[in-house]
């Protein structure tokens, strides 16, 4: 195995478990269903360090982790694909950005955030709607999940951000 893909295995590792943690540890209550936590902050991060594949993973796994454990196991798998795919649009649409707006790397970093967690509102959404048979219902908690992917906003900007001007980012990625 190489050096780079070794590198890279062992950060998915790691930000599977920040990922878990970061879910797991701070969880405010919604008042309908779920909570607001700073886990979709650090499946940003991921997507965003280790690339599609890695980044895919890492979120996937430490958030369906953090779903077993916590007592909503019915979403596992949902959450698997759903937060994956966040970091894997998250990320996608940050580097489009960042080549169209190389000046403004912090309104890449909006963008790509946004675009990522729209896909997690609607992914829960459908989810719940389809799949867990609640129709129209499940539109209830799409101001929650909205909360929640702004709260995830905000979390992962200031994270690249922070990761950035330490020097984290060409150090260990």
């Amino acid at each position: 195995m190489k050096i780079n893909s070794l590198r890279k295995l062992i950060n998915a590792a790691l930000f599977a478990a920040l990922i878990c943690a970061s879910t797991m540890v701070i969880q405010i209550p919604m008042p309908l269903r779920g909570y607001v936590n700073l886990g979709d902050g650090f499946v940003l991060l991921a997507g965003w360090l280790l690339g599609p594949a890695y980044g895919f993973y890492a979120a996937g796994i430490g958030a369906a982790l953090a779903d077993l454990l916590t007592g909503y196991a019915h979403y596992a798998p949902a959450t698997f694909v759903i937060k994956g795919l966040v970091a894997v649009i998250g990320a996608a649409a940050y580097a489009a950005a960042a080549k169209a707006l190389p000046k403004h790397l912090h309104a890449a970093r909006i963008i790509g955030a946004s675009a990522g967690e729209a896909v997690m509102v609607v992914g829960y959404f459908l989810y719940t709607s389809l799949l867990l048979g609640q129709g129209l219902a499940a539109a209830v908690m799409i101001p929650g999940d909205a909360i929640q992917g702004l709260v995830a906003v905000v979390a992962g900007v200031l994270l690249i951000e922070a990761f950035d001007r330490m020097g984290l980012i060409k150090r260990y990625f």
